[in-house]
């Protein structure tokens, strides 16, 4: 099965297990080339580190209206969507896209937190909160064994995120040709009840990337899928962050 993640799927890990054997009937390949945890936590922490400091910037620029935070918005958006089909495509160009990715999404995050932000004094807060605990709590349950990922679980979770997609994409498509209100907006139960099974399942698939990343160092994978496996984890960690954005906004609302 594979993940959900784009980045962190069977086909992408599959090749680069494919080119490490190419490797070494070529040439003999030194540990320090090949995929670690410790790397790849690394990679993750610098990716992030550059996503808050872009977003940081973004932020004060736009809470100083030295800028409409629709134009990082839109822009970061936009960029961060291309580097990430490149890099899945491209997984060997990692070490450069993902630095990338992360600035990119940071413009987008800073945008739209301030847009939050102005609407609901404390949101932001409170969804980084969230959404750290998340991740930890997460990362306890899967480093503590007490959240297995079987074959079910994965197909579980993947048929889910599927369901999830198709229905934002089928509900944006109609809202904007139509009339057409989708039920997860406004502030209504049903439409927090969509918010919080959103939620749930964006953590669930935080679960997938462990299992993945861990199996990556396993098989000793490249050292450029260090970059790769920080990159997709980045991902559902800013899914996770604008899911909870959007419930503690519906919250506040009622």
């Amino acid at each position: 099965m594979n993940s959900n993640n784009p980045f962190l799927n069977n086909k992408t890990f599959s090749t680069a297990v494919s080119r490490r054997t190419d490797s070494f009937n070529a040439v003999t390949i030194e540990e320090n080339q090949d995929m670690t945890l410790s790397g790849t936590i690394n990679r993750s922490l610098i990716l992030f580190l550059l996503l808050i400091a872009s977003a940081t910037v973004i932020w004060w620029a736009a809470s100083n209206e030295l800028l409409n935070p629709a134009v990082p918005i839109i822009g970061g958006a936009i960029v961060g969507l291309i580097l990430v089909l490149t890099a899945s495509f491209k997984p060997e160009y990692s070490p450069y896209l993902a630095p990338g990715y992360a600035l990119f999404e940071g413009l987008f995050i800073g945008g739209i937190s301030v847009i939050f932000e102005a609407m609901y004094p404390g949101i932001v807060t409170q969804a980084v909160g969230a959404t750290f605990v998340t991740f930890a709590v997460c990362l306890g349950l899967y480093k503590y064994k007490i959240v297995k990922v079987t074959e079910q679980f994965k197909s579980v979770v993947i048929a889910a995120t599927l369901a999830i997609a198709t229905y934002y994409l089928v509900s944006w498509l109609f809202s904007l040709f139509t009339s057409f209100v989708p039920v997860h907006y406004g502030n209504s139960m049903m439409s927090i009840g969509i918010s919080v099974f959103v939620i749930v399942i964006a953590a669930l698939n935080l679960f997938l990337d462990f299992d993945r990343i861990e199996k990556g160092v396993e098989q000793r994978m490249p050292k450029y899928m260090e970059w790769y496996g920080a990159m997709g984890l980045m991902i559902t960690l800013v899914w996770l962050y604008i899911e909870f954005l959007r419930l503690l906004s519906k919250l506040n609302k009622k």
